[in-house]
């Protein structure tokens, strides 16, 4: 929400944006990414989202059916911001599909990955999430037939990038990682289930465990992580339950108290402000 201070030396308007809930090391922004002045530039540690996939999700307020380039244009819009908001050493896991076939073939993943190198953003590794969801396919083409069958992974994947420098010299310097997780997750294929829709109330949840490892993979503990497109709060959560700073940013009202119910309910944070 945009208050309008003045300046009292220069006598200038000044437009800041006041967080919609606010808890400790929480702060989450109802406002438009590409919009949103509640970030400053060169804070961030570490950024974890996951974007719409424009394949007609029906959210409260998202228009999830542009037309491919306009899909892809307003990702370059909103990953050049990101890039303006992150530390010279952040890093950047984006979970994108590795492709999509409704309204026609495309690879999303390549071109936002490409797309994101475009933008400044550097090339680090991919990693597979494997989330096993093949028996909830519905479309097959040709079945039992060469004439045009579909082919469908079921794996999504989370591109990891970084902003100039990729060791990280910002921050605490400490790490809560053990070493069995260490081992496993520096492994690029990841293996646990999605999250269920029904029971987060929201139309693409992904899981905690997602974030988690993310979290502890790539930043020391008192870290800022940020999620531009929060959603249901996931990873907030995962921030709080592991000692870290999230902001996270939605447009709409209520995923933004969707995510401060999971926030009290799941990681038991107490409300110090929520804006009507």
């Amino acid at each position: 929400m945009p208050i309008v201070a003045i300046n009292k030396t220069t006598k200038e308007k000044i437009t800041k944006t006041i967080p919609y809930f606010e808890s400790k090391n929480i702060l989450i922004y109802k406002d438009d990414f590409l919009k949103t002045t509640a970030i400053p530039e060169s804070s961030i540690d570490l950024i974890i989202t996951s974007p719409p996939y424009n394949v007609d999700i029906h959210y409260n307020t998202h228009r999830d059916n542009l037309s491919y380039e306009d899909y892809l244009q307003f990702t370059r819009k909103w990953i050049a911001k990101c890039y303006e908001l992150t530390k010279d050493d952040g890093r950047f896991c984006l979970n994108i599909p590795l492709d999509k076939n409704k309204g026609g073939q495309q690879s999303v993943g390549a071109d936002i990955t490409k797309i994101a190198k475009d933008t400044g953003w550097k090339y680090h590794s991919t990693i597979i999430w494997n989330e096993g969801n093949i028996s909830r396919r519905t479309a097959w083409g040709s079945f039992m037939s060469a004439s045009a069958p579909y082919i469908i992974a079921p794996v999504e994947i989370i591109v990891v990038l970084y902003k100039k420098n990729w060791k990280k010299t910002s921050g605490s310097k400490k790490s809560d990682i053990s070493k069995a997780e260490f081992m496993q997750w520096t492994n690029g294929v990841w293996n646990f289930s999605g999250e269920s829709k029904k029971r987060i109330g929201h139309p693409t949840p992904f899981p905690i465990e997602l974030p988690r490892r993310c979290i502890k993979l790539f930043t020391f503990v008192g870290d800022n992580i940020l999620d531009p497109f929060f959603g249901s709060g996931t990873t907030l959560i995962a921030a709080f339950l592991n000692n870290r700073n999230g902001t996270g940013i939605d447009i709409d009202k209520e995923y933004c108290d969707l995510a401060i119910r999971r926030l009290q309910q799941e990681a038991k944070i107490n409300q110090s402000s929520l804006l009507a």
